[in-house]
């Protein structure tokens, strides 16, 4: 084998984006509370980068703040005069015994009279009066503050402390409510916890503490698995205690597929009282850790509002959450000053980063509506009748009327929404596939779903559909459809099987 090292030149093309045009690609992709945010870090920190509303009359607020700054060093100078003298005096303040300190003890009195009533941290004189006005303020705040709610833990090892116990059951038993998951199950076997516990504790003593823990409200908690999490929140007295028990351990695969007459065969039940004790069954609680999660509402702020001008729906930009940016003339001025080289390169580069981000920003409002307006000129339909007249519709179409790439409308209409007289929408809620009926027209696929979920609803339960009978019965709507479709739509809708959805 021979090795050979040599150069050559080829010619190629290569695409590269450069770093501003990735920031300007982010900022498209931005949700209009994520946008505030990020414009909100920029005013932070480019100095030249302003709030038009807020630094509307730049002379006035220079003056202002001229007159602040000029009163805050004022404010400033004095109270360091004051501490400097306080420091001085403290230092001349030394007891002799063989000394009379009393003009000392004078001049400490008469200077603690001429601080503020309000510097309490550098321990003023404050009037009574004040104390009150500032603990009133403190118990307002207090009262009007959130509480954090009580978690599923300490509400159960408040009541854990009712019981009477030994010592060392309580500390286990406090151990295994610490552990419970958030469903409020035990995350492994009694044996296993009691291995990892820490402590030394008998198994006779685990199995008490977790009895005591499994009689605590809510029913259900302290169990080791679904079915004794069932079982633990039927009382005695229930009246279908006896098949409620029978269901639980041997046949919740059987009423999931709703074979009922095997259960009836397997165990004598009457079907009736089968029927009765599984509506029970289902107002059981498999979860009874859950209603104590705590979980933050994620806040919807819709971009865009569409309104009706002249028969036409007309998209509108909300910008009142993006406060509008500008160059601030002070900068500008400095710079058109020629000052130093080092300084101008400072205010040049700070001027150059926030004229892309107003650009980008101002690019980003005027694509997302251009994308907006023309998915709403396409989608009028569902706007005037309903969901069931939307239209299929693809980006690409989108991209088309826009004259932009199909990337760019994905990034658009990302977590964007659109505020509609139907109600308030993602984008993306417009967009979907279809097929075409018998006549040739397209029809979307959410239609289709609608048309179907209709049907089952309108169906013999004593009788229902098969997957194969729905395919007939959309075709009769002039839908063909394979019955693989059908399948995988009916179980996007949640809907269950013929089986499943009969009714004895």
């Amino acid at each position: 084998m021979h090795l050979n090292i040599s150069q050559q030149m080829k010619m190629g093309q290569q695409m590269k984006l450069a770093p501003r045009m990735i920031q300007s690609m982010e900022i498209l992709q931005l949700s209009v509370l994520a946008l505030q945010e990020r414009v909100e870090k920029e005013l932070a920190e480019n100095v030249v980068l302003e709030n038009n509303l807020e630094d509307a009359d730049v002379t006035e607020t220079e003056i202002n703040r001229e007159i602040e700054k000029s009163r805050e060093e004022t404010e400033a100078t004095s109270f360091d005069e004051k501490i400097e003298a306080t420091s001085l005096d403290e230092k001349e303040l030394v007891v002799d015994p063989d000394k009379n300190n009393e003009a000392d003890f004078e001049r400490l009195l008469e200077m603690s009279q001429d601080w503020p009533e309000d510097n309490i941290s550098a321990g003023a004189k404050v009037s009574s009066n004040r104390v009150d006005e500032m603990g009133d303020r403190q118990h307002d705040a207090m009262t009007n503050m959130e509480g954090r709610p009580q978690s599923l833990h300490e509400y159960l090892v408040e009541q854990f402390g009712f019981f009477n116990y030994p010592e060392a059951v309580r500390e286990f038993g406090e151990y295994l409510i610490q552990n419970l998951d958030e469903n409020g199950r035990l995350p492994g076997t009694l044996p296993e916890i009691v291995q990892v516990y820490g402590k030394s504790v008998e198994m006779d003593e685990a199995e008490y503490a977790l009895e005591l823990i499994q009689k605590l409200d809510p029913a259900g908690v302290g169990a080791r698995d679904y079915k004794e999490c069932l079982l633990l929140q039927i009382k005695k007295n229930n009246p279908y205690a006896d098949v409620l028990h029978t269901l639980i351990t041997s046949h919740l695969e059987d009423i999931q597929q709703n074979r009922l007459p095997v259960i009836h065969r397997k165990t004598g039940y009457a079907i009736e009282e089968i029927k009765d004790a599984i509506l029970y069954l289902q107002k059981l609680n498999p979860w009874p850790g859950r209603g104590f999660e705590t979980r933050a509402v994620q806040r919807v702020t819709p971009d865009l509002s569409v309104e009706l001008v002249k028969d036409r729906y007309v998209v509108k930009l909300e910008n009142e959450y993006v406060p509008e940016l500008r160059i601030s003339p002070r900068y500008v001025k400095m710079l058109k000053a020629k000052p130093d080289e080092k300084t101008k390169e400072y205010i040049k580069k700070k001027i150059e980063s926030a004229q892309w981000l107003i650009d980008s920003i101002a690019q980003r409002q005027n694509t997302l509506k251009k994308v907006a307006q023309s998915i709403v000129d396409r989608q009028s339909e569902f706007l005037n009748k309903g969901p069931e007249h939307i239209h299929p519709l693809k980006m690409q179409q989108v991209a088309d009327d826009v004259k932009v790439h199909v990337t760019t409308v994905s990034r658009a209409v990302d977590d964007k929404w659109i505020q509609t007289p139907r109600g308030l929408f993602p984008l993306k809620r417009f967009f979907g596939g279809g097929t075409q009926t018998a006549g040739g027209e397209e029809v979307a696929w959410d239609i289709i779903r609608l048309k179907m979920k209709d049907i089952v609803d309108n169906e013999d339960k004593k009788r229902p559909l098969s997957d194969d009978a729905l395919v007939l019965k959309l075709a009769e709507h002039g839908y063909k459809l394979a019955r693989r479709t059908v399948t995988k739509y009916r179980k996007k809708l949640d809907i269950p099987s013929s089986r499943q959805r009969r009714e004895y």
